[in-house]
């Protein structure tokens, strides 16, 4: 039986560097840093006090009685979707609900919601806790929001895998296609955890850069002045389309989804695998998904967030899966830009993927000033031109918990 081709037709998203997909773009392109200082003064007295903040509020963009019934989390997830699907061309379409789902993740959820209704708690008691809180601080709430948005009925599903949720629910979309659920999935991920709780978490754990200096350096995927992530905020969408379904409505396609990879470390909690054995099998099932060797791959944007072991971890894979090949692929890291959305990251970072696969070109990674040398690979630390003819890109994300999620996208 001829398998079901998935397409990618919509991009949206809001993150540190822009609040649309054609000005993030241009500033990755142009290797611009979206990393700042917190200037709240709530963050003053914090150990980490350096994040990627979304480059515009959503409430310039969602009605402000609207905005007040959505957690942050959900804000973005809606401007980020609203743009996906202008961009896809379905503003007016009349589609069949039946046939449109949703999958969009967030690692953490409605965080923000949650704990400023236990401060309202403890400061006024409880007749002051807002009557939207439960439905705010859901994980689903971006996926109900969105599912309720557009009138998707197929499914409105939240897979909550850490930071590699947002990539898992594309994987999880391309099957609700292939398996004839639907013929339209949003997909996506989203986060807004600049809070100080989350962020004294995540330094405590020694998981957050404690650089000093120019907040703007701080991100430095694979180099050996790295020392942790930066945490960003922010949400990605794809608009995921039946490549049927796409043509007979002649739809613009921007690529191809052509195969994912979901596994399991079952190693630590927090540490990914040291030889990246279950990142490795995520990027092996991806390929064999697509019925491709790893000689098509041309790119990677890679997950390299910036810690000391993940980003080994991650060369280490590569080099397992991809062998000989893998000095002819060209690998970058986004996340020296935008910082780490964690649950929003791999989504962000598919529409990165897709964008170079589009362009034919790959953004840099900035930062990059004395790359380890336990980390073999060719990283562009300039926009560096891709291949013409049939290439792959790949889009990994790992997460805490074990999860580790591998998508295979196709020029078209």
């Amino acid at each position: 039986m001829t398998r079901t081709r998935v397409v990618v037709t919509g991009l949206g998203t809001t993150n540190p560097l822009a609040g649309d997909v054609a000005g993030t773009w241009e500033a990755m392109l142009a290797g611009r840093s979206g990393i700042s200082t917190l200037e709240e003064e709530w963050a003053a007295d914090l150990a980490v006090q350096i994040v990627g903040r979304a480059a515009v509020e959503p409430t310039e963009i969602i009605e402000r009685v609207r905005a007040r019934r959505l957690d942050r989390s959900s804000q973005f997830a809606l401007v980020a979707a609203l743009e996906a699907w202008r961009d896809a061309g379905l503003e007016g379409v009349d589609l069949d609900g039946d046939r449109l789902g949703v999958a969009f993740a967030s690692g953490i959820g409605g965080v923000t919601t949650l704990l400023d209704n236990y401060d309202t708690l403890l400061a006024k008691g409880p007749r002051r806790v807002s009557p939207l809180a439960v439905p705010m601080l859901m994980p689903n709430a971006p996926a109900a929001t969105l599912s309720l948005q557009f009138g998707a009925r197929a499914a409105a599903l939240t897979p909550v895998s850490a930071c590699a949720s947002g990539n898992e629910s594309i994987a999880l979309a391309v099957d609700q296609i292939r398996l004839g659920r639907a013929d339209i999935m949003v997909a996506g991920g989203t986060e807004a955890a600049v809070h100080p709780l989350p962020m004294a978490a995540f330094a405590n754990m020694m998981a957050l850069s404690k650089n000093p200096g120019d907040p703007t350096t701080v991100s430095r995927p694979w180099d050996t002045g790295r020392d942790g992530f930066v945490l960003g905020e922010g949400a990605g969408v794809l608009v995921l389309e039946s490549e049927e379904h796409a043509r007979a409505r002649g739809a613009r396609i921007y690529a191809e989804v052509l195969g994912s990879g979901v596994t399991a470390d079952a190693h630590d909690i927090a540490q990914p695998d040291p030889a990246g054995r279950g990142g490795s099998r995520a990027i092996r099932r991806a390929l064999a998904d697509a019925e491709v060797g790893p000689e098509v791959v041309a790119h990677v944007n890679a997950h390299a967030t910036s810690t000391p072991q993940g980003d080994i971890a991650e060369g280490l894979m590569l080099h397992a899966v991809l062998g000989a090949h893998v000095s002819d692929v060209v690998v970058t890291s986004t996340k020296s830009m935008t910082g780490h959305l964690l649950g929003g990251a791999g989504a962000l970072e598919a529409v990165a993927t897709v964008l170079a696969l589009h362009h034919r070109v790959s953004p840099p990674t900035i930062n990059l000033d004395d790359q380890d040398p336990q980390v073999d690979l060719d990283i562009a630390v300039k926009p560096r031109d891709l291949p013409l003819g049939d290439i792959a890109a790949l889009n990994n994300s790992f997460g805490f918990g074990g999860a580790n999620v591998a998508v295979l996208f196709g020029s078209v």
